[in-house]
């Protein structure tokens, strides 16, 4: 299993890289409070909220396991982000039984 989850990280290399960067800017600013998340280009442009804002602080939001100010941070991560692991679990799914065919 760990040589086709492996095999799947470098066929995807550059979905694998955004999810292991979001992954660790998330955590790096909820343990330690340094924001090196990329910010929203709508709002640096246009300067007003996008209905994506806030997605990132929803998630750091559920990794301290606080799903209020989740919900009021940004309401679509509770269906983003389950549709998200859906989707990477069902191409990873997928992938596998490709592999082991």
């Amino acid at each position: 299993m760990l040589k086709v989850t492996l095999s799947y990280i470098l066929n995807h290399k550059l979905m694998s890289l955004v999810a292991l960067y979001f992954l660790g800017s998330t955590i790096l600013k909820s343990v330690s409070g340094i924001d090196i998340c990329i910010p929203c280009i709508w709002k640096t442009l246009f300067g007003i909220h996008c209905p994506g804002c806030g997605l990132t602080t929803a998630f750091i939001h559920l990794l301290k396991l606080d799903v209020l100010k989740a919900f009021n941070s940004n309401w679509m991560v509770f269906i983003i982000f389950p549709l998200g692991l859906f989707y990477v679990g069902r191409d990873f799914y997928n992938y596998c039984k490709k592999e082991l065919i």
